[in-house]
């Protein structure tokens, strides 16, 4: 009791705590980083692998069997799922649902034993896997930057380059993939007369440009008054230098010939595997993803001001920068109204402890709910949470049950200071009487908030975030209702007068509430088996409803990204080329369907196509990015606009199977593989 009379007596420490919490929950709301989602990893992993020049049946032979041999020995793995195409290998891997600490160590080991693999078997042209950990940052593109151009040459080709790396330069940026760059080649076309002429063959040719066709480094040479550097170059970009390349004739020691003797040396580009379309020009796709806990709001600005000042540069040179799709208006729109209806809760919370409890009451329940919101932001700044839906929406869910305790315990205190106790007194007999209600109230609130957050798999990485912040919440609530707010109330005590229940507005009306109140209690309770069967009947009308499907079950009711896609799936031996020519006449049937102020971009596709969960590559995916405006009111959905045109876009006379792809928020909802 006496540690209890100093805490609530020390005025400074109180009011010190008090200061701090608010300025670092302030700070911490205006610091933490703003996306749509909370950070989620989804225990898959990537991991690609480059054999270039390489068919799929060999890709399939020498780099994706070795691979997935190596994934035997790596435990908690739940499906293995491989793509083998011309050049590339994807393997797409889904751990259990393990602990964090126990992927990590699941993911050294997957590292290791590929790192292994690709050191013993594969190729010695193999690129080294690349190893990508998908999350909630990068598993969807943050923006999508299309760069357009005249004709596909190397003007577009170099400009995209150019700006590929400076959005890698942004801040915040993760990565930035280019679809439709294809980087320059010197290609050598050999004459077989020629070649055969002079017993030339072309394998001998193509390993004596593989052996000389490099830069190397010589070491140091010393010479008087210090060192040189020696460096041997070979390689070069001049087709006339390389078509000098000087060969032996078989059987000869001093005949040789030129490289420009046998072939014809020219630049070229390499074979394109992905083709970008925006309307009727040429382009290339840039799709920038971000770094976990970067706030996706200010790396969207940084973008927009990027291509602004980039547009001006390429004034003139038949090259221009689009922001294609910005999902963060969607974003920023929910934050504003999670923080409206925040706003509005407290509000309504703040009007009704007025209305029956009166200003005094009501100023110190204020100072209480800010005290608890301030700490809860506090915390979950530092647990390294982001601002997002889910926990502003349990900011909203906490904010009506961070007063009841409060409610209670300064209500207390005031019904013995209007009766003559001591603030002291008061608050020590009113903390006695209601510690141990209130705290069985807040304990069963977080007892059953606490199962939510033990939910497995993806879905409970979601669900977490909510009963976190409501558990928290409680929590600063109880230590805000047992010490601040009475230390408060005693230092701002101030004569009260004496108790009247008719001497006040607030007192008539309250008493008349409670008698009108009892008299309803009390006819219910007269007449038990009417009101029983009432309620019995209601429960069963529910669960009737439920199991009928009159009720739609959903765990996540995130709304539509406004944007979606159409999918263009050719036969399988379909040309590239092929492949975006048909996937450009179903974009002229998608745009006839769509209104011009309600796209920002439709962009087509060629040799990729994008799921929910991995991007397919052939030359037989073609697909349509659409791009949509932020819905406002009157607006279409996604899911009208998709209906409006289903029948003609799957009627469209095509060799292809067309399909439609929306997303949402959340996590994954589609079936497992």
């Amino acid at each position: 009791m006496r540690l209890l009379k100093s805490l609530l007596t020390n005025h400074p420490l109180v009011n010190i705590l008090f200061t701090v919490v608010i300025a670092m929950g302030a700070m911490s709301y205006v610091t933490m980083p703003r996306e749509q989602d909370p950070e989620i990893n989804f225990n898959w992993v990537n991991v690609t692998t480059v054999l270039r020049g390489a068919s799929a049946e060999d890709v399939e032979k020498l780099v994706t069997e070795p691979l997935e041999d190596a994934l035997r020995n790596v435990q908690d793995i739940k499906f293995v799922s491989s793509n083998s195409r011309q050049s590339v290998s994807t393997l797409l891997v889904r751990f259990r649902d393990i602990s964090e600490r126990v992927f990590d160590k699941r993911i050294n080991d997957l590292r290791r034993e590929i790192q292994n693999k690709a050191n013993e078997e594969l190729p010695e042209a193999a690129d080294d896997p690349l190893i990508l950990e998908i999350t909630s940052s990068n598993g969807f593109p943050t923006a999508l930057v299309v760069v357009t151009g005249q004709a596909d040459d190397e003007n577009l080709r170099r400009q995209a380059l150019t700006i590929k790396e400076d959005l890698e330069r942004l801040t915040g940026v993760d990565q930035v993939l280019a679809f439709g760059l294809h980087d320059p080649e010197m290609h050598v076309e050999l004459d077989p007369q020629a070649l055969a002429a002079r017993g030339l063959a072309a394998s001998t040719i193509a390993d004596s440009l593989a052996r000389s066709f490099a830069d190397i480094s010589a070491g140091k040479a010393r010479v008087v008054g210090g060192e040189w550097l020696v460096r041997i170059e070979g390689t070069t970009a001049d087709p006339e230098q390389l078509a000098q390349f000087q060969l032996n004739i078989p059987g000869t020691t001093d005949q040789l010939v030129t490289l420009g003797d046998v072939a014809t040396v020219k630049r070229g580009r390499e074979e394109p595997e992905r083709l970008v379309a925006l309307g009727d020009q040429p382009a290339v796709s840039l799709s920038v993803t971000k770094i976990s806990y970067t706030n996706t709001l200010e790396l969207i600005g940084r973008i927009r001001q990027y291509i602004e000042r980039k547009n001006e540069t390429l004034t003139g040179s038949g090259v221009g920068v689009r922001l294609a799709d910005d999902q963060t208006v969607q974003t920023r729109q929910a934050l504003n109204i999670m923080q409206k209806n925040a706003g509005l809760g407290l509000t309504l919370v703040l009007l009704v402890c007025w209305l029956f409890l009166g200003f005094r009451i009501a100023a110190m329940v204020t100072l209480g709910i800010a005290f608890s919101v301030a700490g809860a932001f506090w915390l979950l700044n530092i647990t390294g949470n982001t601002l997002n839906i889910s926990v502003l929406l349990g900011i909203v869910i906490v904010l009506g049950m961070l007063v009841d305790d409060a409610v209670v315990v300064v209500e207390a205190i005031y019904y013995r200071l209007q009766r003559g106790a001591k603030a002291l007194d008061a608050a020590i007999d009113a903390l006695r009487e209601v510690a141990g209600p209130v705290t069985a109230a807040v304990s069963t609130t977080v007892a059953a908030f606490l199962p939510l957050m033990l939910l497995p798999g993806i879905v409970g990485k979601f669900m977490f975030v909510i009963p976190f912040v409501v558990t928290v919440g409680l929590v600063v609530s109880l230590v805000e209702a047992f010490w601040i707010l009475p230390s408060h109330v005693i230092s701002s005590a101030k004569p009260v007068t004496k108790y009247r229940p008719d001497a006040h507005w607030r007192s008539r009306w309250t008493h008349k509430l409670r008698i009108n109140y009892t008299l309803a209690l009390t006819y219910v309770m007269r007449r038990p088996k009417r009101f029983l069967s009432v309620a019995l009947l209601l429960f069963i009308t529910a669960v009737g409803a439920v199991g009928a499907g009159a009720i739609r079950m959903e765990f996540f009711t995130f709304d539509a990204i406004r944007l979606f896609y159409v999918n263009v799936d050719m036969p399988p031996d379909t040309p590239l080329e092929t492949t975006l020519r048909e996937t450009r006449k179903v974009e002229q049937v998608v745009r006839q369907y769509v209104d011009a102020e309600e796209v920002r971009e439709i962009t087509s596709l060629a040799g990729i196509k994008f799921t929910d969960i991995e991007p397919l590559y052939g030359d037989q995916y073609g697909q349509i990015q659409v791009a949509l405006q932020p819905g406002g009111n009157g607006s279409r959905s996604v899911a009208e606009i998709v209906e409006s045109m289903r029948d003609a876009v799957e009627s469209t006379p095509s060799n292809a199977t067309l399909s439609f792809l929306t997303l949402s928020g959340g996590p994954p909802t589609a079936a497992p593989i």
